[in-house]
């Protein structure tokens, strides 16, 4: 049997992103853990986050889990969940700390003043549901089959992702102009909305991630 670490540092909304785990892949081993054996033993590794990127980044430090983690978003599947693709990045506006930077880029925060093109003003964090892109580049990652091109899913950030290469960006959202919602590079897969609070597109890209193998 096949094992999916999501991992535990602390931080993170960990019980609900196993349990749509376990409900699209019955046939895997799904386990929340901060044992850095049972991650570096375990087939697919889950950095969620949800929380600021300073305390998160300080727990995941603490947690003495940074160098297997390290190694599995090298050789194995890798996903990243909300603030878990932030912390895939090199910096942050959030409290100036530096992440985990297995991918060049940064995040940004959303404008105080954020507005529509039309003057409307539009909410800082970013909460509901959006219709995601996918660029031509990205359409045939394994993790998106079966998701079609302007699904919804569920958000709830106020910073986001911006890659130093448009080649890591995997989809985009408006608001109102395209910003990052998804990353991919070889073994990793990360997403700025939530899959579990997704409903059928997003419970659809953990099953794809569940039987994924890293390739592209």
């Amino acid at each position: 049997m096949q094992t999916i670490a999501i991992v535990d540092y602390g931080m993170g909304n960990l019980r609900s992103v196993a349990k749509a785990f376990a409900h699209v892949a019955p046939d895997q081993h799904v386990m929340i853990t901060a044992n850095a054996e049972e991650i570096a033993a375990a087939d697919r590794v889950v950095l969620p986050g949800q929380a600021a990127m300073p305390e998160s980044m300080a727990a995941l430090n603490a947690s003495g889990l940074r160098d297997v983690l390290w190694t599995a978003s090298k050789d194995r599947p890798f996903f990243g969940v909300c603030l878990g693709l932030q912390m895939l990045f090199e910096t942050t506006e959030e409290g100036d700390v530096p992440a985990l930077g297995y991918l060049p880029g940064r995040t940004v925060r959303f404008p105080l003043q954020h507005r529509d093109y039309d003057g409307t003003a539009l909410k800082v964090p970013h909460m509901g549901w959006n219709q995601v892109a996918f660029p031509a580049h990205a359409r045939m990652h394994p993790c998106w089959a079966g998701v079609a091109d302007g699904s919804a899913f569920y958000f709830a950030h106020s910073y986001y992702a911006v890659p130093s290469q448009n080649g890591l960006i995997a989809a985009t959202t408006n608001y109102p102009d395209p910003v990052c919602v998804a990353a991919a590079r070889n073994n990793i897969f990360a997403v700025q909305f939530h899959p579990e609070k997704s409903a059928d597109a997003g419970l659809r890209v953990l099953k794809n991630f569940s039987t994924w193998n890293g390739t592209v």
